[in-house]
């Protein structure tokens, strides 16, 4: 089954805002392996000008993963799961995350293409503080591989 091109420009909204803590930057650079001082100490944080511990840069993932969640499963869509295969992450910061942060974010589908029998869909979440402040967009390009670009011929 082909992405549906009419549902091009729809949004995804995550039910509550997120609120960013010490905690969840931890386990997150945890889970990267990645010991860098900025993500777990206070001191260390502040003394590069930043009011609390910072996320690593690859974090905002875990909002991008919500709405794409929501999009998997959206019927109109037409977005078969099992066929997919990440092919693209970037990330357009205009500050880094912070705990304390309590953001929102919405998820808006902004490309669907075709390259032969594959089909190309790209995903970019705003957040935003709940003040309205943008913080990052991170765009999330998903593959589907197969022959779902068939059903549009």
């Amino acid at each position: 089954m082909a992405i549906n091109r009419d549902c091009l420009g729809r949004e995804y909204r995550a039910a509550q805002p997120y609120e960013v803590t010490r905690g969840k930057i931890r386990e997150f650079a945890g889970a990267i392996n990645d010991p860098n001082p900025l993500y777990t100490d206070v001191d260390a944080a502040k003394a590069a000008g930043h009011r609390d511990v910072v996320a690593p840069p690859t974090f905002p993932i875990i909002m991008g993963m919500d709405a794409a969640a929501q999009a998997a499963v959206d019927p109109e869509l037409g977005l078969d799961f099992s066929l997919v295969v990440h092919g693209q992450q970037s990330f357009r910061y205009s500050r880094p995350l912070q705990a304390g942060d309590v953001v929102d974010n919405v998820t808006r589908i902004t490309e669907v293409k075709n390259l032969g029998a594959t089909e190309m869909i790209t995903l970019e979440t705003d957040i935003s503080t709940v003040e309205g402040e943008h913080v990052v967009t991170s765009v999330n390009m998903l593959v589907v591989r197969g022959d779902a670009a068939k059903d549009r011929a």
